[in-house]
């Protein structure tokens, strides 16, 4: 079976995401920060799949370095790496004018840094397998629009999205695929809508007026992955119910 490594698939898209590529038969690499215990749940379900697991610890901010020696630890545990799923992020809010500039670079080293080292470790691995591979960077809708008062964690989804671009160019050669994803609101812990029904949760700002389950948006990862997506690269994939095509309406508010 391949093998693909999700980190930070304790819990929402990340947890998502493992457990649909285990079903679509994947062996998965799961990566935790300071929740084991959802890290193990992920496991279980994914094993219930039929697939094989690992995990390890991975604290990206402390050291984005080592990214790539977690990734090359879950790689030699299962065996090989034939997919990447770079869901780490995340990012403090406060008006621009006062943000920490040591904050910055944390968020920086988690969204960028981290991801990048990461990356490396997995496309080296394709690369002399011979064999190619995916690698899909989970980024946001502020990959491509601002947020106010998330002047660091814009900054950092746009620098990965920018990224993104460049590894397609430079590792296309090795039939290795690079894309992102790029989610709006998500029912999860980051939204504190995580155990609730996104169909039952009223969002008039957005077209599709509710926020995306965290499946909808692994649906679009596992495609990514796939034999099938061979062709797409560079790409970044809007997943967001339309939240972006609401630059222009000056009320706020979608059409009914």
């Amino acid at each position: 079976m391949p093998v693909a490594i999700v980190t930070a698939s304790d819990s929402g898209i990340g947890r998502s995401a493992a457990v649909r590529l285990a079903q679509e038969g994947w062996d998965v690499g799961i990566t935790w920060h300071t929740d084991e215990q959802g890290a193990r749940a992920t496991a279980a379900e994914a094993s219930a799949k039929g697939a094989r697991t690992a995990l390890r610890r991975l604290d990206l901010v402390a050291d984005a370095a080592s990214g790539a020696t977690v990734v090359g630890e879950l790689a030699d545990e299962l065996g090989a790496v034939d997919a990447l799923v770079n869901n780490a992020g995340g990012g403090d809010t406060m008006p621009a004018i006062d943000f920490d500039l040591a904050t910055l670079r944390d968020v920086l080293e988690l969204n960028v840094v981290g991801a990048l080292a990461c990356a490396q470790e997995a496309a080296r691995r394709m690369r002399d397998a011979g064999t190619g591979g995916r690698i899909v960077n989970v980024t946001s809708v502020h990959e491509h629009v601002p947020l106010p008062q998330a002047a660091a964690y814009v900054a950092a989804k746009h620098a990965l999205g920018g990224l993104t671009k460049v590894l397609a160019l430079e590792w296309a050669a090795h039939g290795i695929t690079v894309n992102a994803v790029a989610p709006g609101e998500v029912a999860t812990a980051m939204t504190g809508n995580e155990d609730v029904d996104p169909h039952d949760v009223d969002r008039p700002a957005i077209p599709a007026r509710r926020p995306g389950h965290a499946d909808e948006v692994a649906a679009v990862i596992a495609f990514l992955c796939a034999a099938d997506a061979q062709y797409v690269t560079g790409a970044s994939v809007v997943a967001d119910g339309g939240l972006s095509l609401m630059a222009a309406v000056q009320d706020g508010r979608a059409p009914s």
